[in-house]
């Protein structure tokens, strides 16, 4: 039963007052809810038992908010992550993709692991393999995107890298669109974020690695990186109040720089 701290704040929640389904079927085989892993304003994740072992069921928005319509965000969060999953499918280290579940569920492969830290061990062949990862993203006209959060990188139980969650990518499709100069600047630039991330966390956990000029380059961020860190982050600790207030997260605490 959820406490009434909870209920009262439901409009948080990508579900609201709901959580994930007991069960679910796609492809015509069925799978039951044993574990859920995050359920925040954009989205539920959790995982589900079937016939072919664990798999991943992430549903974006589909609740109000303040009589606010957002079923439609999540309609649309949903097939632009999937069509990146569709996409990326082939990269080693993206998981597979199952199908979809629901008018905003994507279901993919269940990689068994830890998310990474600053204090995992990983082997020398880690950073490499996640490099040719990048490469395999980027020649499809692609960005991650979401780099920064170390979280986002899983190290699985083979010690090889994964990379998951592909909600904020972005594709750059051979259309009249895509091959403006506006766009294509957009993806260079995303693309060189990707890139920066990847030394930042390379610095962090294996500066054995890097060369003189790979570390020079770790601490000296994309401009537009900095400008967007010093026009955001006030927003993003006034979001951090708001949540430590209504008991939604319990610490102002951020990243450290660099």
């Amino acid at each position: 039963m959820m406490s009434k701290n909870t209920l009262r704040h439901s409009w948080l929640r990508a579900l609201g007052v709901e959580g994930l389904p007991e069960t679910m079927e796609v492809g015509g085989r069925s799978y039951r809810h044993s574990e859920t892993f995050k359920h925040d304003f954009f989205a539920a994740t959790g995982a589900y038992e079937g016939p072919d072992g664990r798999v991943i069921l992430k549903l974006q928005r589909r609740v109000s908010v303040f009589g606010v319509p957002l079923l439609w965000l999540g309609r649309f969060l949903a097939r632009r992550e999937a069509r990146m999953c569709e996409l990326l499918g082939s990269v080693e280290g993206v998981p597979r993709f199952v199908g979809r579940w629901g008018p905003t569920g994507i279901v993919r492969e269940c990689i068994e692991g830890e998310t990474l830290t600053r204090k995992t061990l990983v082997d020398d062949e880690f950073f490499p393999r996640l490099s040719n990862m990048l490469r395999e993203i980027h020649e499809r006209n692609a960005a991650y995107v979401d780099l920064e959060k170390v979280e986002n990188i899983l190290v699985g139980r083979d010690g090889r890298p994964y990379l998951f969650d592909f909600q904020i990518s972005w594709h750059l499709p051979a259309n009249r669109l895509g091959n403006t100069w506006v766009a294509g600047h957009v993806l260079r630039n995303l693309q060189a974020a990707d890139q920066f991330h990847l030394l930042k966390h390379r610095r962090r956990i294996r500066p054995d690695q890097l060369s003189a000029d790979e570390m020079a380059r770790s601490l000296r961020p994309p401009s537009w990186i900095s400008w967007h860190r010093a026009l955001f982050r006030p927003f993003t600790m006034l979001r951090r109040w708001i949540l430590v207030q209504l008991r939604q997260r319990t610490s102002y605490r951020t990243r450290s720089p660099g």
